[in-house]
């Protein structure tokens, strides 16, 4: 082959150009699942805003230990569908557009069911949570006004994300956008009217929060029904079946699992928190407002790989599942870093919006934002191997990562809280990611041999 060969063979898999076809494909689908995220952050971010600013510190700390729990049963949702996903993607792949409406409608039923049962076993569960993660006392009434409300909007949380995988897993990403904007928008304010306009306070605002996710939900099945009609269930898909329910839990309870593992674990670096003090619990609610922005990028890549390499692997194209893989490497890696110099630049910028918080729980804030941002290159790669992962059917292997990262978070911020306060849990999940992305390199690593060896 001669030397003009041999550089069209590169170009042709990307080896020159530095943006070939799937990085383009990769970064076509991330941008608007990134304004996705960003606008589904503004949810609970915009509450803490108008607490912070129209209430006083003992709400705004309330509104961030509430938030902890309300995440653990939120993403074990939002992980269920993250799993079915993978099966809309690879029934996508395969274009079977018949099976993908059965798979549907299956999850549609059986997951507003798992909600509504998961609202009722948290509201009679609400006490013993605030004793095992230590609310203190002076908060423990708003905590529980919060997340009452909360639970009883789960099943419009589920069918909202359930939505948006199915439209996700076709590449139909901009009428998730709109619906979500739209609800934004009302739900800012709703929240201004009923903080500060009727002095709701903190019930004021989840009950807007409530009220717009209701509102996504609907719109969101409406735009299936109008707009994408060969994705919505007909008569004829609505019929219940024990293996694709199988398939279903198989596929939905691993990566449930997985997301409400971060949460349970992050529930319990919260109850760390908590007994630091009042100021530590502000400063940690805004750091983590904050740092949910820029998760929001990873996040978004991990769905977007997980999209692309599920239909690679639908259609059995393995050379394209790899393709994918190395797009979203280099791409999150690029967002990594960018990410990791932002974040540490603006880290006093970002924590000032939340001047409610007080003087001492803003320096918190700051010290634990500039400290983890020096770690996001790696937050932002263990996406990418996530959502490899994911895309292929092998559900569990992130699983097994999360869990082992949350452990060694967990451990490391019990045994450091005391002397470096809250950096010592921006410490932890540094070092958490580190970890991670070397135990996943190697399971990709043994994965490759195998299916070299398997040709």
């Amino acid at each position: 082959m001669n030397e003009l060969a041999i550089r069209r063979e590169k170009q042709a898999h990307g080896g020159i150009r530095l943006f070939n076809e799937n990085d383009k494909k990769m970064t076509a689908l991330m941008l608007p699942l990134i304004a996705n995220n960003i606008l589904q952050q503004l949810y609970n971010t915009i509450d803490s805003v108008v607490i912070s600013n129209f209430t006083n510190e003992e709400s705004f700390a309330a509104v961030g230990i509430a938030s902890s729990v309300m995440n653990l049963f939120l993403f074990f949702l939002v992980g269920a569908c993250t799993g079915i996903s993978v099966l809309f993607s690879q029934n996508y792949g395969k274009g079977d557009l018949k099976r993908l409406r059965n798979v549907f409608y299956q999850s549609f039923v059986s997951g507003l069911v798992l909600s509504a049962l998961l609202a009722l076993g948290g509201i009679a569960g609400l006490g013993l949570i605030c004793t095992m993660i230590r609310v203190p006392s002076s908060l423990t009434a708003l905590v529980k006004t919060y997340l009452v409300v909360v639970l009883l909007g789960l099943p419009a949380s589920y069918l909202y994300n359930l939505c948006s995988a199915i439209l996700r897993s076709a590449g139909h990403t901009a009428i998730v956008l709109v619906v979500l904007l739209i609800c934004v928008i009302i739900n800012t304010g709703l929240d201004i009217f009923m903080v500060y306009g009727l002095k709701a306070g903190i019930f004021g605002a989840v009950l807007a929060t409530t009220m717009s996710q209701v509102m996504s939900a609907v719109l969101c099945l409406i735009a299936i029904r109008v707009r994408y009609p060969q994705l919505m269930f007909r008569r004829d898909d609505c019929h219940l079946d024990k293996e694709t329910i199988g398939t279903i839990v198989k596929f939905g309870d691993v990566t449930a699992v997985h997301q409400s593992s971060l949460y349970i674990g992050k529930l319990m670096v919260q109850g760390i928190v908590n007994t630091a003090g009042q100021a530590a619990i502000a400063g940690y609610t805004a750091a983590t407002r904050i740092e949910g922005f820029a998760n929001s990028f990873g996040d978004s890549g991990c769905a977007a790989t997980a999209v692309f390499t599920g239909q690679a692997a639908g259609a059995g194209d393995r050379k394209q599942e790899e393709a994918y893989y190395r797009s979203s490497l280099k791409i999150l890696s690029i967002m990594g870093i960018a990410s990791s110099i932002l974040l540490f630049v603006t880290a006093p910028y970002a924590s000032a919006l939340f001047a409610g918080a007080g003087a001492e729980a803003l320096a918190s804030s700051v010290s634990y934002l500039r400290l983890i941002a020096l770690f996001y290159l790696f937050c932002y790669t263990g996406n990418t191997f996530a959502g490899y992962f994911d895309g292929i059917g092998k559900v569990q292997i992130p699983f097994i990562g999360a869990a082992s990262h949350i452990t060694m978070r967990i451990i490391l911020s019990a045994l450091l809280i005391n002397t470096m306060g809250l950096p010592a849990v921006a410490l932890a999940s540094g070092a958490g990611w580190v970890y991670v992305n070397l135990f996943w390199h190697g399971l990709k690593r043994h994965y490759n041999r195998k299916a070299a060896q398997a040709i």
